[in-house]
C-alpha cells in the first residue's frame, strides 16, 4: 500500500515539475495566446501566483518556477518519508 501511494505521489510531483519546466521554456518561444501555452499556463499559474506574491521578481527575473520546483521536491521527500512509515 505504501509503495503504491509513494509511487503515485512521486509521479504526480514529477509531472507537475516537468510541466513547469516546459511552460518556462515555451514562454521564451511561444505567444502567450498559443493554445498549448494557454493550457499549460492554466495549470502552472495557480501554483506560481502565491509564490510571486511573497517573492517579487529581482532585476526582471522571475524565480517563482525555481522555488515551486524546490517546494515540489521537498513535498515529494516528505511524502516518501511518510509512506515508508506505513
Amino acid at each position: 500500500m505504501g509503495d503504491i501511494l509513494f509511487t503515485s505521489l512521486s509521479l504526480f510531483f514529477r509531472v507537475i515539475s516537468f510541466i513547469v519546466i516546459i511552460d518556462v521554456l515555451l514562454s521564451y518561444f511561444m505567444s502567450p495566446y498559443h493554445p498549448v501555452r494557454s493550457f499549460l499556463d492554466k495549470i502552472v499559474e495557480p501554483l506560481l501566483d502565491p509564490i510571486r506574491r511573497v517573492v517579487p521578481s529581482m532585476a526582471g527575473l522571475d524565480f517563482s518556477p525555481v522555488i515551486l520546483i524546490i517546494i515540489l521536491q521537498v513535498l515529494e521527500s516528505i511524502a516518501a518519508s511518510l509512506t515508508r512509515g506505513m
